[in-house]
């Protein structure tokens, strides 16, 4: 199973792990986000992307994104996919998806069993020898610190089917998502048929935004992702698009990869593969910026905050349009369906929560990276991955900031799913894991972590502006011995119920600190005497420095 990463600088986190061959076939990713004391995130950290023009891939920085088809880097690829009637760029791959009213799957290549109406892809159809329950199914195979182009990525994947523009494929198309139970793998966990079939139904001209903006500093997944395949992901904003009726797809992508993924675009403009417009968008480099209503103020307005009582985006969200926000990972799943079928992205994962997905792994494991798991992994063989942990561990942080802290005995034995983590209260999430050593305060890694996230607030609502800054000065204070009124703490997080703010942000941080609370409990008793059981220095979870200031 495909990992991701170098050196102790490649995600941000704090290790100090020596220089080692890896022992997993992975991709490094080489200093694809800030990890200096004077850097944020979106700037490049040591090796990092280009940012001059002569710098690695050549890309100029400046100039934004390529719109015409002779800019940027790539060549086209051979071949190709149908985009017209015509078919000017090669045929629909075998056992795509019909393009005929009175097909479901069309002929099949030779020395392939051939498609019926009605049947949905089998084990014989899976094609470009991709087995259904081998991983990685997103990431490339081998060690690369260099983007799948569009030739590579064709040849491991194939091109998309056919896209039908009638009613029935699309209906069949959307039935086979839910009949995947594909979810959004953005941390809500949304159903993906659901959205399309929602933003479909709406009878105007939609919109399709990808959700690239990986606003949170541990959280690497989607950086990884479009750094290294960012054509599946081109793959599934168009896949999308086809279903829901969409001309245009805006790809909102964190600054640290934002210019890979337009030379994808690039590339495939040249090639002219696609019939929908593609454009690329720098996210706002902002936490509560990947919520969706915040990536639609962005991309149209330049503000990067949720919007207070929206409606429902696919009614009426960008530019007034109906629009489809998706997360970049779930988008490269839906990219996969359309090609395989719902059988085969089942063939791995739980029956309830089936598929693969990516998971950040960051804290003391010795491998810290990204790593593609079957769903329903018991989190010991999670964190095994990452070549297990580096130490003894008190709490694992399950679903990031926005997610719950367990203790790491009671979780080992778990599924990694949001059914099996139910027991403790936790959910998956975006897929992060950040495990507290047993010589950490797992009380002053929490106040550090709730003293970023009231630094985020979107300033909209009064429990975001004064209630997580009241919570984060509270347990600074209980962390640094300089008070015991745990009472006082308690009644701010019970004025903070549920539903108070303008968006979700007030809601799921108290969730963070109510389970630190429970986890750490015994800690507090110790910091009101004065002791604390932490001997290792703080920044275990990474932050950046300018919160703790």
């Amino acid at each position: 199973m495909n990992w991701a990463t170098t050196d102790q600088h490649s995600l941000g986190l704090a290790q100090d792990l020596p220089n080692r061959e890896p022992r997993r076939p992975g991709r490094p990713v080489r200093g694809a986000w800030a990890t200096e004391p004077g850097q944020w995130r979106g700037d490049t950290g040591r090796g990092g992307w280009a940012s001059e023009p002569d710098q690695r891939h050549g890309e100029p920085a400046a100039g934004g994104w390529a719109s015409e088809p002779d800019q940027r880097r790539g060549e086209p690829a051979a071949g190709g996919w149908a985009s017209e009637p015509d078919q000017r760029r090669g045929q629909p791959a075998a056992g795509g998806w019909a393009t005929e009213p009175d097909q479901r799957h069309g002929d099949q290549s030779p020395g392939r069993r051939a498609g019926r109406p009605g049947r949905r892809p089998g084990p014989a159809d899976h094609g470009h020898g991709r087995p259904a329950d081998r991983l990685p199914r997103l990431l490339p195979d081998g060690f690369t610190d260099e983007p799948t182009g569009l030739g590579q990525h064709l040849a491991e994947h194939g091109p998309i089917p056919a896209l039908g523009g009638h009613q029935r494929w699309r209906d069949e198309l959307i039935a086979e998502v839910e009949l995947a139970r594909l979810a959004g793998r953005g941390g809500a966990g949304f159903p993906t048929a659901r959205k399309l079939a929602a933003v479909a139904s709406a009878g105007r001209r939609a919109i399709v935004v990808a959700n690239g903006t990986e606003g949170e500093p541990i959280s690497a997944k989607d950086k990884v992702l479009l750094a290294q395949a960012p054509h599946l992901v081109l793959d599934g904003a168009v896949v999308a698009a086809a279903l829901v009726g969409a001309n245009e797809a805006v790809i909102v992508a964190h600054p640290a990869v934002s210019d890979i993924v337009a030379a994808a675009v690039a590339e495939r403009r040249r090639a002219r593969l696609d019939r929908i417009r593609l454009r690329v968008v720098p996210a706002a480099d902002q936490f509560v910026g990947g919520e969706a209503s915040a990536v639609v103020n962005w991309i149209e307005r330049g503000v990067p905050k949720p919007i207070a009582t929206p409606q429902r985006l696919s009614v009426r969200g960008l530019y007034g349009r109906p629009t489809l926000v998706q997360n970049v990972e779930t988008l490269a799943h839906l990219a996969l369906i359309a090609r395989h079928g719902a059988d085969w992205f089942r063939a791995v994962g739980t029956a309830s929560e089936p598929g693969s997905m990516l998971v950040t792994l960051a804290g003391a494991v010795r491998y810290p990276g990204v790593y593609e798991i079957a769903i329903g992994t018991s989190v010991a063989d999670v964190l095994g991955q990452a070549g297990g942990p580096s130490g003894p561990l008190s709490a694992l942080l399950i679903g990031g900031y926005f997610g719950t802290w367990v203790d790491s005995a009671a979780a080992a034995t778990l599924p990694f799913s949001t059914e099996g983590l139910r027991a403790l209260g936790a959910h998956v999430g975006a897929g992060l894991v950040a495990a507290l050593p047993a010589d950490a305060c797992g009380l002053v890694e929490t106040a550090r972590v709730t003293r970023y996230l009231a630094g985020e607030s979107a300033g909209q609502c009064g429990p975001c502006v004064f209630g997580l800054d009241a919570v984060a000065g509270q347990l600074e204070r209980l962390a640094d011995g300089r008070g015991d009124d745990l009472r006082l703490l308690n009644r701010w997080i019970g004025q903070l119920r549920s539903g108070r703010g303008g968006c979700k942000h007030p809601d799921v941080t108290i969730g963070m600190v109510r389970s630190a609370l429970t986890v750490f409990n015994a800690e507090l008793d110790l910091h009101a005497q004065g002791w604390c059981c932490g001997t290792a220095e703080a920044g275990v979870i990474p932050v950046p420095a300018w919160s703790q200031s």
